[in-house]
């Protein structure tokens, strides 16, 4: 295999290379006792100041087949409270998981503040054990480097501690441990054809792992080299990183003062861009048209359907806009063409107490399509940057990076072969607040509309300001903005049609072409 290292373009942080470790650290019992205890009571304590103060932790174990990962998380559990924590023993991706992007299932993972989440192998998988096998293309590789990284940062930056252990052993020891498990029929399973290889091609393996060292080690989430030749030794090592990471997060957060709330909405008009003033909200089409276009539009993205989910190819859809903007009526014309079996909707309100506990993300990567199917999201995770920024629900520094951790989302999804569409439903004031009036006199809508509506109305020029933002910030060409004249809803119904079927028959074609 032609290993093609990243050397050039990854940081070099001081991680040690492998190969100039000193495997021959021990730890006598007598002393390994002693601080093993110590440290017990010193872990207990700290998991309980990391709940009170909702601090996540997640501990990534990595390291060499039979490197004793397993021995040395349970050495770390014993002294915590087993209902603070949670053990996830990452294997390779099962066929339903091929179907998401390959950090869902790591998303699913992230504990709630407070909580800590254990991983026996990781997404690490991806760029060492998956490159060496062959299921990571390079390319691959190079997507996921990128995508791993965004994704520690942005759950560092929201809080999280992420604590990186590789377990190392030599080769000699690796085969020692491998044949004193395959000798007895209780433990043989434990080694597979695929870690013989390695243990065969040791060298070759050690490369790949050293490169995912150096690409990924970082001053948010630095990884920490075990040597685990002698099993006390490692322990002890692994329970003092453990420790020593999390006192410093405690004292850290101890001292923390509250987050500034400035929602900075008061910008000179005249020197902002505006994405919104020159949209032509005269746009019409007749009852005849509409109707005509609505079939047509309907029809054809029917048949794109069955052909999305034959080829495999998923879908995100998210609407923002205007209170009454449209996004019901656009939406339930877009699903009355779909088969009810290959779509979701997931409307988007305040997130509640289990939402508030993880980062904002979230609650939107656990309803991501898998490969096939269409996502359709009724407000998204662009509230970050409207709702809570004008608001005061998140602190400036939170909103201000939201635009680049969706951005990395977003690519994320396009990577993995995700069409991902967002649409802004545009009115203007006047068409909104008749809007609002028709909803109170109509009692079959006016559960539609609430006070809320109305003070949401007074900050017109603010969330203006703010949409024009988000707009220029996070018009991608893996996952563009589409302005939608919304003042006539029959133009704008047929406008997101139109652009859902050109955008998937687009994408066929150049599928088809490659």
């Amino acid at each position: 295999m032609a290993v093609t290292m990243l050397n050039d373009r990854c940081p070099k942080r001081g991680v040690v290379m492998l190969e100039k470790i000193d495997l021959s650290k021990k730890m006598e019992k007598n002393e390994f006792k002693q601080r093993s205890e110590e440290l017990g009571v010193r872990l207990g304590r700290l998991q309980r100041e990391c709940k009170a103060l909702k601090i996540p932790v997640m501990i990534v174990v990595e390291g060499l087949s039979a490197a004793g990962k397993g021995t040395l998380i349970n050495e770390l559990i014993e002294p915590l409270d087993p209902r603070g924590f949670k053990v996830f023993a990452v294997k390779e991706e099962t066929e339903e998981e091929k179907y998401y992007p390959f950090l869902w299932r790591f998303w699913n993972k992230t504990p709630e503040k407070g909580r800590i989440a254990i991983l026996d192998s990781s997404w690490y998988r991806r760029v060492t054990s998956g490159y060496f096998d062959g299921s990571t293309s390079d390319r691959q590789r190079t997507d996921a480097y990128e995508e791993i990284k965004s994704f520690e940062r942005q759950l560092t930056d929201d809080g999280t501690v992420i604590i990186k252990l590789f377990n190392f052993i030599s080769k000699k020891e690796q085969k020692k441990r491998m044949e004193k498990l395959l000798d007895n029929k209780e433990t043989a399973w434990r080694v597979t054809d695929k870690d013989l290889r390695r243990n065969k091609k040791y060298d070759e393996y050690v490369e790949i792992c050293e490169d995912m060292l150096r690409c990924t080690d970082s001053s948010y989430a630095p990884w920490q080299v075990v040597e685990a030749t002698d099993r006390r030794f490692a322990v002890v090592k692994t329970l003092t990183i453990v420790a020593d990471t999390l006192e410093r997060e405690v004292d850290k957060r101890k001292e923390q003062k509250d987050p500034v709330i400035d929602s900075q909405l008061d910008k000179d008009k005249a020197l902002t861009s505006s994405s919104l003033k020159h949209v032509d909200l005269s746009k019409k089409l007749t009852r005849e048209e509409y109707t005509k276009q609505k079939k047509e539009l309907q029809d054809r993205l029917a048949l794109l359907h069955s052909e999305l989910y034959r080829r495999r190819i998923p879908v995100v859809l998210g609407f923002e806009g205007w209170d009454a903007g449209g996004k019901g009526g656009a939406i339930k014309r877009l699903t009355q063409a779909l088969d009810p079996r290959g779509y979701a909707v997931n409307p988007t309100a305040s997130p509640n107490d289990i939402e508030k506990a993880h980062h904002y993300l979230w609650r939107f990567w656990t309803n991501m399509p898998k490969a096939g199917h269409v996502a359709i999201f009724d407000r998204t995770w662009y509230g970050r940057v409207m709702v809570e920024r004008i608001e005061g629900f998140c602190s400036t520094e939170e909103w201000s990076r939201a635009y680049t951790e969706i951005n990395d989302m977003e690519k994320h999804l396009a990577n993995y072969g995700a069409i991902v569409l967002k649409f802004w439903m545009q009115i203007d004031k006047d068409e909104q607040e008749r809007r609002f009036k028709d909803r109170q006199n109509n009692p079959e809508k006016s559960w539609k509309i609430t006070d809320e509506d109305w003070r949401n109305r007074e900050k017109w020029d603010a969330y203006e300001i703010a949409v024009d933002e988000m707009l220029i910030r996070t018009s991608t060409t893996y996952a563009p903005w589409i302005i939608v004249e919304g003042n006539d809803k029959y133009y704008a119904r047929i406008k997101v049609l139109r652009t859902v079927v050109e955008a998937i028959e687009s994408h066929l074609k150049k599928m088809d072409d490659h």
